[in-house]
């Protein structure tokens, strides 16, 4: 079976999407660094800290869920641009194992982008491992222009 891959390029790079996070959003400053855009998805670090440690020494699920949430709001934000009403519609978090006590790197990837919803997933790891201790499903709803 042939794939067809989306051939769009980003319109906002990561430098960019940081800044307009930081303009929106500006209680996220210093807690998340955009690493990468691409087409179809972004690469995002989520700055863990003592605040985001539960008992036991393994990073609580609301930062988890945050990792991905950001992550694919930071892809949607690259592909089609400053557009801040861009929401969540649907997500949903399996954890898969502990993850360490470590900042937490998500890959998020859109399968699918279309003119008023952008689906796709976002794959969460310890920094430094590549196993995975999470996986999400996102679905963003996108404002008509």
């Amino acid at each position: 079976m042939d794939k067809k891959t989306d051939e769009r390029s980003p319109v906002m790079s990561a430098a960019e999407v940081a800044d307009y996070l930081e303009e929106v959003f500006p209680a996220v400053d210093g807690t998340y660094e955009i690493i990468g855009t691409r087409p179809m998805g972004a690469t995002v670090r989520t700055i863990v800290g003592p605040a985001e440690i539960r008992p036991g020494g393994t990073v609580s699920g609301p930062t988890l869920f945050k990792a991905a949430d950001v992550a694919f709001y930071a892809a949607v934000l690259g592909m089609i641009g400053k557009v801040a009403m861009s929401v969540t519609a649907n997500a949903t978090v399996n954890f898969l194992r502990k993850p360490a006590p470590k900042d937490v790197i998500a890959e998020a990837r859109i399968l699918k982008l279309g003119r008023l919803l952008a689906t796709g997933d976002v794959m969460l790891y310890s920094e430094g491992d590549d196993r995975l201790v999470a996986h999400a499903t996102m679905t963003y709803a996108i404002p008509p222009q």
